[in-house]
């Protein structure tokens, strides 16, 4: 399990720097800060998906969680919320060093 959860942080991590790539040439061609919010990024891509998630969010889960949580997560900056995911997933499949040291006993 860590390891799918490592290679989920890393597959995410791509896809932030992809993201902050294409804003950091954006900003560059328009001489100002251009941050592409997630839903922008998504629906450009994969409009289908998109629906298709709002869809089951609609379906399984409480009214007011599009509203309150979701859009307000895809109104973010897609390269920081592709890093927070990319985030999590590290710190779920993250070890954590033996306290006695490398060639204890």
């Amino acid at each position: 399990m860590r390891f799918v959860a490592r290679v989920l942080s890393l597959i995410f991590l791509v896809f932030a720097v992809l993201a902050g790539l294409v804003d950091a040439i954006q900003s560059v061609a328009a001489s100002e800060l251009v941050l592409t919010p997630l839903i922008e990024a998504w629906s450009a891509s994969s409009p289908d998906t998109l629906g298709f998630v709002e869809g089951l969010v609609a379906q399984y889960l409480p009214g007011p969680a599009w509203d309150t949580g979701l859009a307000w997560v895809l109104a973010q900056p897609a390269s920081a919320v592709f890093l927070a995911v990319s985030l999590l997933f590290y710190l779920a499949g993250y070890r954590r060093a033996k306290p006695a040291g490398r060639f204890a006993a």
